[in-house]
């Protein structure tokens, strides 16, 4: 493994380090933001859509521009461009979350809902249903 470590490092020069992971994160922001928009649906609201392509962008530059990164987040009041990256994604995914349980919820009130509906509408006549017991009954 060291070997092949050591050619690599050979091969890429001193700053190929740094194009092979912004390479690979890169290819992983953008595997997972189409895998978002492929497995979520044409009824995705638009405003999760913006968000996720905010956050992919927002990601992509950090990735080619980490010292940009850095200043930002001297700007802020951050110590280091790694720090504000993971305060940002918390709160991204704090974000997804709380839309993913509201809409856990309204799905789950919509089939409450629906449940009630189907019963009501399949449940027996009561004039039907005291004929049926009446029959047993005298049977």
């Amino acid at each position: 493994m060291e070997e092949l470590l050591d050619v690599l490092r050979a091969t890429v020069g001193p700053g190929g380090r740094t194009m092979i992971i912004q390479a690979l994160l890169i290819a992983g922001i953008v595997s997972i933001v189409a895998w978002l928009f492929i497995h979520r649906g044409t009824k995705q609201l638009a405003v999760r859509r913006l968000l996720v392509i905010a956050f992919a962008l927002f990601a992509l530059l950090t990735v080619l521009f980490p010292a940009m990164l850095t200043r930002v987040a001297h700007i802020v009041g951050v110590g280091r461009g790694t720090d504000l990256l993971l305060y940002a994604t918390v709160l991204v995914l704090l974000g997804f979350l709380a839309l993913q349980e509201a809409r856990t919820k309204d799905a789950e009130k919509r089939t409450t809902h629906l449940a009630r509906r189907l019963a009501i509408d399949e449940a027996e006549p009561a004039a039907q249903y005291r004929q049926r017991s009446l029959n047993t009954h005298h049977g």
